[in-house]
């Protein structure tokens, strides 16, 4: 577990612009039965969820199209929230950073920690908008 003043930052990056941050199982259950579409973004410590990931999910909302809910649990802190939410992410392996996109409590669209790192946060963005005009 990392202290909570060290990933406090971490979260505002999401939480300041419309993320929810999901600590429980149930917490995790109800967004993802939610109707309509939920990003889930799974967050990290790690320098590509500083550099690429969170800022690429920020850059994506400002799209015409946007997911109903934006959701986000952080891996190594809330451990069982972070371990359901992969379990809805399956087949996919858990990595972190992660994203998926949820429609009607369906999995339709996920970028993994592979699709993440070295990869510039306009790249992941302009992925996810791509999602959202499909999806939403």
């Amino acid at each position: 577990m990392y202290p909570a003043e060290l990933v406090k930052p971490m979260r505002e990056d999401l939480t300041k612009v419309g993320f929810e941050e999901l600590h429980t199982v149930e917490a995790v259950d109800s967004a993802i039965a939610k109707e309509g579409t939920t990003l889930v973004v799974v967050n990290s410590v790690c320098g590509c969820a500083a550099r690429n990931a969170r800022p690429g999910a920020t850059m994506s909302l400002e799209n015409a199209k946007r997911p109903n809910n934006l959701v986000t649990v952080f891996a190594g802190v809330d451990k069982d929230a972070t371990n359901k939410a992969r379990e809805y992410m399956i087949p996919f392996p858990p990595s972190s950073p992660s994203m998926a996109l949820f429609k009607d409590g369906e999995l339709v669209h996920m970028l993994e920690r592979h699709h993440i790192e070295g990869r510039p946060a306009e790249l992941i963005a302009e992925n996810l908008m791509d999602a959202y005009n499909e999806h939403c």
